[in-house]
């Protein structure tokens, strides 16, 4: 049965994969897999926990239309989504809307992770070819249940993304080496700040340090976030992020570093185009397009 279902899966995707590329004009066999949305509807009647009523530019509804409506320098054929709501419920949510919407390439789930509830949620989500991997926030790598939920992870072939600061990059080299078939993903920069100069050399020593777990990849995402310029004026000048992004490059390579676009959050910083138009700028100057837009998120990602 399990062989049968990795065929199964095998079969879904290589008939999913004809579907983006068609509806959206991509001029290769691969293309843009945008590793980082949030898709929502407050109008639900049962309401969104995220994001709060006190960001209107974020509390809209936001679904695969109002993305693919915007312009980008390069053609996207596809998005993993990853779940910001902490309702369970919710990751059903975007499977079922991902059915609607084929561009939603996979899911990035949000589950309570060291719990008891945690096997039997993904033993059901993970059914789903769409269904990646969990996010977490929280550091429990010592808590009862938690190490034992991430073998679950690996042993099923998801993924793990962390988001958090600096101190989220020990976390994950400590995961990595108690389980090092698990594959993990940094969201976000780990929190660095992007000033146009070269980053804090405490974020650099942890980097390079968690780069020596062959695991471990880095999400090319928040780089406006790290502005801090909530106007949507952050700029739009690919020089000003290039120290950090030649850092990605000399530290992770091109075959661990997976373009994320973490919108509509990053609409707060910039548009749409620009934050494509940073990575797209950079990558294709180091001939690494393919690989960081689309072969190292299908390898993470794609089941």
């Amino acid at each position: 049965m399990e062989n049968n279902g990795r065929m199964d899966r095998r079969r879904f995707l290589a008939a999913l994969t004809a579907v983006p590329l068609a509806l959206h004009g991509a001029e290769s066999a691969e293309g843009i897999l945008d590793t980082h949305t949030h898709f929502y509807d407050p109008t639900r009647p049962q309401g969104v926990p995220w994001p709060p009523r006190q960001e209107p530019r974020l509390y809209r509804r936001v679904l695969p239309p109002d993305y693919l409506a915007l312009k980008q320098p390069q053609p996207v054929r596809g998005t993993v989504v990853v779940e910001a709501s902490p309702w369970v419920e919710d990751n059903q949510w975007i499977l079922d809307l991902a059915r609607e919407h084929p561009f939603i390439r996979g899911l990035v789930g949000n589950l309570p992770i060291g719990t008891p509830e945690f096997a039997g949620h993904l033993r059901k989500l993970a059914e789903n070819p769409r269904f990646c991997g969990v996010r977490i926030r929280d550091r429990k790598l010592d808590e009862a249940g938690f190490l034992p939920d991430l073998e679950r992870l690996a042993a099923a072939n998801l993924s793990l993304d962390l988001v958090g600061g600096r101190e989220v990059l020990a976390f994950a080299g400590r995961i990595s080496a108690r389980v090092p078939r698990l594959r993990v993903v940094i969201d976000h920069l780990a929190g660095v700040r992007v000033d146009g100069q070269a980053p804090a050399e405490d974020w650099c020593a942890s980097m390079r340090a968690l780069a020596t777990q062959p695991q471990v990849y880095f999400k090319v995402s928040g780089l406006v976030e790290g502005t801090g310029r909530r106007a949507g004026d952050a700029p739009a000048e690919p020089a000003y992020y290039r120290p950090v992004l030649d850092f990605l490059w000399q530290t992770f390579g091109a075959g661990r570093l997976i373009y994320g676009s973490n919108w509509p959050v990053s609409e707060l910083y910039a548009p749409l185009a620009t934050v494509q138009r940073i990575a797209w700028n950079y990558f294709s100057s180091r001939g690494a397009e393919a690989q960081v837009f689309w072969r190292n998120a299908q390898k993470v990602y794609l089941r």
